[in-house]
């Protein structure tokens, strides 16, 4: 059974040929690989096909995985660079990162049905005030906040997934965290 097998165990089955444990692990990891592409490139249209993307060129490489990383590593790796290489085949400026006003790709933050409706309006703006700043973010640092914020992962995991060293990753979390601090300062939330 796949399902009981570790993923660096699945990654040798699909080695040898076994389409099947590649399945397995693109049903583990799809969620967190479009999570980690929806927060760098900020539309779920653009986010999926980065994460399609990515899974597709971890296919065609699985003969390169030595197994020095974790597998979840590799993977982030991959779908970081995919993003980065999306981003710049598309000359997105980092202003226009997720300006969704219809609501319809604020998939990760959901109001509770117990606030007010002024509560709600007034949760959905910081929402994309934050989502905005975020965005703002040079690459560097988005990346990162990204995975630790969004992604929750940990340092180490991030050194390793962006190949950086561990007080680079936490350096520029500090960074980006500061600078968000910032620019959410100089945009208070008006309630109507």
């Amino acid at each position: 059974m796949l399902k009981s097998k570790t993923d660096e165990q699945l990654v040798e089955l699909a080695k040898s040929g076994d389409s099947e444990a590649f399945g397995e692990i693109v049903r583990r990891w799809e969620r967190k690989i479009f999570a980690l592409s929806f927060g760098m490139l900020g539309r779920e249209d653009d986010a999926g096909d980065a994460a399609q993307e990515a899974f597709i060129a971890a296919y065609r490489n699985l003969k390169n995985f030595r197994g020095e990383a974790k597998v979840s590593s590799w993977l982030h790796r991959i779908a970081v660079n995919q993003c980065l290489t999306t981003k710049r085949r598309q000359k997105t400026r980092a202003e226009d990162f997720l300006d969704a006003e219809d609501g319809s790709e604020e998939r990760a933050f959901v109001a509770s049905p117990l606030l007010s409706p002024a509560k709600k309006a007034e949760k959905a703006e910081r929402m994309v005030l934050v989502r905005q700043a975020v965005g703002a973010l040079p690459t560097d640092l988005r990346q990162v906040i990204v995975m630790k914020e969004f992604e929750e992962m940990t340092f180490l995991e991030i050194s390793e997934t962006l190949e950086l060293p561990l007080s680079t990753v936490k350096s520029r979390l500090y960074t980006a965290l500061k600078q968000l601090r910032m620019k959410l300062e100089r945009t208070p939330v008006e309630v109507v």
